[in-house]
C-alpha cells in the first residue's frame, strides 16, 4: 500500500475549517491522511499520557512515523539533556513509543542524522549502538550529509543500512553539496519505504538558523512534472516493498498539503477508513 501524507499536521491551513482549534487539528487531518510524521518528538520526548491522545484520535488505520529525539540523534551539539545518560534517554523515547506500538499504528522511528554526521568509523559505530538501544522497533535512517553516497562509500552505505535492518531513506532535497544528500531510490526492507519530500530550495537549505529560516528552507511547490517523475519512480520501487509511505515536508508556504492531494490523485489512489470530516458551514 502506499500512504501519503505530511510532517506534522498543525501547520496546513487548506486542510482545515477556520474555526477549528489547534487541539482539533490532528483529528481532522486523518479524514484527508492515512499518516503523519510526528516531529514534536524531535524537540522532547513525549510524555505517554500525548501518544495515548494522538492514538485515541485517530482512525485504526492511520499510521505515524515518528522522530527520533534530538539527544538521540547528535543535533544538540553538546551532552546537555534533560537525562543522565543515555541509556535514560533511550528508555524514556521508548516508553513514549509504546502505545503507538500497541495500537498497531507505530509506521516506523524516523533517525535523520545532522548535516555534520559524515561517513566516518565513530559515527558507523554509533548508528549500530542506536540500532541495539531500540531492539524491534522499524528504524529508518536520513543522513544529511553527502559523504555516505560519494562514489566510494555508496554501495557500502547501502550495504549496511540492508546488513543493520535500517529503512533507508529515499529524500528529495535541494543539491546544495556536502550538506545535501542526493536522490538514492533504493529500497533496503522488503516491508517498507521510506520517502521524504522536502522540496528544492537551493538558495534557502543553507540559511543560517535564526529567524524564519524554516520558512525559507522549506518553501517550495513541486509543479506537475516533477510530481509526474516521482509517480514513475514509485511504479518502479513498488515492486520493492509492501508498503511504502511518501511525506510531503515543504510546508513553509503552505505547499505540502496541496502537493500530496495532487500526487494522490496522480497515483489513483482512494483511501478508506479515514476519520470524518468536519463541515466547514461559515
Amino acid at each position: 500500500m502506499i500512504y501519503i501524507g505530511l510532517t506534522g499536521w498543525g501547520d496546513h491551513d487548506t486542510l482545515y475549517p477556520p474555526q477549528i482549534k489547534a487541539k482539533d487539528k490532528l483529528p481532522e487531518y486523518s479524514s484527508h491522511f492515512p499518516v503523519v510524521e510526528l516531529d514534536a518528538s524531535f524537540y522532547a520526548v513525549q510524555p505517554v499520557r500525548n501518544a495515548l491522545k494522538w492514538v485515541r484520535e485517530t482512525p485504526e488505520t492511520f499510521r505515524f512515523v515518528i522522530k527520533a529525539y534530538q539527544g538521540m540523534t547528535g543535533h544538540l551539539r553538546t551532552e546537555e539533556t534533560p537525562y543522565e545518560t543515555k541509556t535514560e534517554m533511550f528508555q524514556a523515547f521508548i516508553d513514549a513509543l509504546m502505545p503507538f506500538q500497541d495500537a498497531g499504528k507505530l509506521a516506523m522511528v524516523l533517525f535523520q542524522f545532522p548535516p555534520w554526521f559524515d561517513c566516518k568509523k565513530e559515527n558507523v559505530t554509533y548508528l549500530r549502538y542506536c540500532k541495539k538501544m531500540m531492539g524491534e522497533f522499524p528504524l529508518a535512517l536520513e543522513f544529511r550529509n553527502r559523504s555516505w553516497f560519494s562514489e566510494m562509500y555508496r554501495e557500502e552505505t547501502l550495504s549496511f543500512i540492508r546488513r543493520e535492518g535500517w529503512i533507508h531513506v529515499i529524500a528529495d532535497e535541494p543539491q546544495v553539496g556536502e550538506k545535501s544528500i542526493p536522490i538514492v531510490p533504493e529500497v533496503t526492507n522488503e516491508n517498507v519505504s521510506l520517502i521524504r519530500l522536502h522540496g528544492r530550495n537551493v538558495h534557502g537549505w543553507n540559511k543560517p538558523k535564526h529567524g524564519n529560516w524554516r520558512e525559507v528552507r522549506y518553501l517550495y511547490r513541486y509543479n506537475h512534472a516533477e510530481l509526474l517523475e516521482w509517480k514513475q519512480q514509485i511504479l518502479k520501487l513498488q515492486n520493492q516493498a509492501k508498503d511504502i509511505v511518501i511525506l510531503f515536508n515543504n510546508n513553509s508556504g503552505g505547499d505540502a498539503a496541496d502537493n500530496a492531494k495532487q500526487f494522490q490523485k496522480l497515483l489513483d489512489i482512494q483511501y478508506h477508513g479515514l476519520a470524518p470530516r468536519q463541515l466547514d458551514l461559515f
